[in-house]
């Protein structure tokens, strides 16, 4: 371990002022992947076993359980159907409107961050190209002065140039992924709360229904 750090800590020598960019974006990425894992896993319930346990006390007739059974999920979902829950007996309209927004505040709140991961994954390997023109120019110009007698001076800049390179794309690969996959989550998160939305105003419907037959 004390190896690896220390040849770590060798190659941001060695890739000179433009590796403090790169080893700040590396540490906010690693800061903010881990903070919406730790979000993502937070969430706790499945949409289906949700909306069965809200399903059931609907059909029957039993509003408050529907709504305490909302209230033991910390779920998009759960938070969502809540609402229209509480404005049973409404308008659909207004019903469906006020689902609509609370889903809105969720997927905000899922996607908090994810904007920073995918700023990350986009500028870390332009760091890493600046990097290597930088080097190169280095490079140039030690060429220029010393000619091609001292190879040495040459390679220096070569070894930069790869060096930040290298290190932008390493960075960026890791923050793509997390980021693809966090988006990939909020997609889900956000068809389920709009599925299960409609499948409550359904509900709604059905409830009605049966209580205007018993009538």
């Amino acid at each position: 371990m004390v190896l690896l750090v220390g040849q770590v800590w060798e190659y941001i020598v060695l890739g000179g002022w433009m590796m403090i960019p790169l080893v700040v974006c590396s540490i906010l990425g690693i800061i903010f992947i881990i903070e919406r894992a730790i979000s993502y896993y937070r969430i706790k319930g499945d949409t289906a076993e949700i909306f069965s346990e809200v399903l059931a006390s609907l059909r029957e007739s039993d509003l408050r359980h529907s709504i305490e059974a909302c209230e033991e999920y910390d779920h998009p979902v759960a938070t969502t159907l809540k609402s229209g829950l509480l404005r049973y007996g409404k308008s659909h309209e207004e019903i469906e409107k006020a689902m609509e927004s609370v889903a809105l505040h969720e997927i905000s709140k899922l996607e908090k961050g994810l904007w920073i991961l995918a700023t990350l994954a986009n500028v870390t390997p332009l760091f890493g190209f600046l990097g290597t023109v930088v080097g190169m120019i280095s490079a140039f110009s030690a060429l220029a002065e010393v000619g091609l007698g001292e190879p040495q001076a040459v390679a220096a800049g070569i070894s930069q140039a790869l060096i930040t390179t290298a290190a932008g794309l390493i960075i960026a690969l890791p923050v793509q992924t997390a980021y693809n996959y966090f988006t990939n989550k909020v997609s889900n998160y956000s068809l389920d709360m709009e599925t299960s939305a409609s499948m409550l105003l359904e509900t709604f419907n059905e409830v009605e229904r049966q209580s205007t037959q018993s009538v």
